[in-house]
């Protein structure tokens, strides 16, 4: 071969393995993911579709929802590095951080933060035409309790109870698995109430089964607001008003809400969080429009503080790019 087209043909190799190398830098294959949620109905079920949505579409990320019974029993998956990334609420995760509660004596000191999503509205519901109008007149009832696979329910429910100084000793207990179990424990008449978050899919159906469900409201006072602190530190009292995203909120009324949010372990890929955070920030509007509940959603705050969770130093990352970061 000619000098000239031997020098012409490696510049071109060499450029080759350039270009080569930079798509392996960027992740031109698409990067496996899989995010742990709740099963199918719940609040964390249609959130991770809509963020898988998005890391496919948007990041080149391969996402897949993994569904299982609720937070409690993937967490340690995903502090493993089985998979990903999870949806989850703070408590919840604070407890599995320092082996406290559900998780006494486990503590799994690798989850990390990615970003917060929105309030989780929690709420009691009983049928629009049920002769019960407040919370207190629950007691007596048949009431939807156990939830041995969602354990984080009990304590939000202790602290419901508590606003209107009952106990869930003061109903006749209905032993369900989780809050779709419950849900449709209620649908079939052996309930006169339940609980689940505003704005997720089972209230609907719930809703249409039933010819209408209606929340009841929590007492705004500040001896409530305390009852609340006292069993469930991180919540707090939220005003709900009626529209077509809120099923069941019939009129203005009080639910009990904390803050849900995406979470990796230290063993996630520094790029896996970084991508979800980013696809979140960016993309509100879109979440919004698919998923109502994401209409609470606000990329200002997405990095707040979570003490003592750390966020994930992929997210860190990009909060620090779209100068939203306030941490050390």
């Amino acid at each position: 071969m000619p000098a000239n087209l031997q020098s012409l043909s490696l510049r071109c190799a060499a450029r080759i393995a350039v270009v080569a190398l930079a798509a392996l830098g960027t992740g031109a294959a698409a990067q496996q993911v899989a995010i742990g949620t709740s099963n199918p109905g719940s609040i964390y079920h249609s959130s991770g579709t809509v963020i898988a949505k998005l890391l496919n579409e948007k990041a080149n990320v391969k996402a897949t929802i993994q569904p299982f019974a609720s937070p409690n029993v993937f967490i340690p998956s995903v502090n493993a590095g089985e998979m990903q990334l999870g949806l989850a609420n703070i408590a919840e995760l604070r407890w599995a951080l320092a082996g406290e509660e559900h998780f006494q004596g486990r503590p799994h000191k690798e989850l990390r933060a990615v970003g917060v999503m929105y309030p989780l509205r929690s709420a009691i519901f009983v049928r629009k035409d049920s002769p019960i109008k407040s919370l207190a007149e629950l007691k007596g009832k048949s009431a939807v309790d156990g939830f041995s696979s969602q354990k984080i329910i009990l304590p939000l429910l202790d602290a419901m109870y508590a606003t209107v100084g009952m106990t869930r000793g003061d109903m006749r207990a209905v032993q369900v698995p989780n809050v779709v179990a419950g849900a449709d424990i209620f649908a079939s008449g052996k309930s006169e109430m339940f609980f689940f978050a505003i704005g997720a899919a089972k209230p609907r159906e719930a809703d249409a089964a039933v010819g209408g469900i209606r929340m009841l409201s929590l007492p705004n006072t500040p001896q409530a607001a305390e009852a609340i602190r006292k069993h469930f530190p991180p919540g707090y009292l939220r005003l709900e008003n009626p529209s077509p995203a809120n099923t069941g909120v019939l009129e203005p009324g009080y639910a009990l809400a904390y803050d849900a949010l995406v979470f990796a372990s230290a063993k996630t890929p520094d790029n896996i969080a970084y991508q979800a955070a980013k696809v979140m920030h960016d993309n509100a509007k879109e979440m919004g429009e698919t998923f109502p509940p994401f209409r609470l959603f606000d990329a200002k705050t997405m990095a707040k503080d979570l003490s003592p969770l750390e966020y994930h130093p992929g997210a860190i990352k990009f909060f620090k790019e779209a100068g939203i970061w306030t941490g050390k």
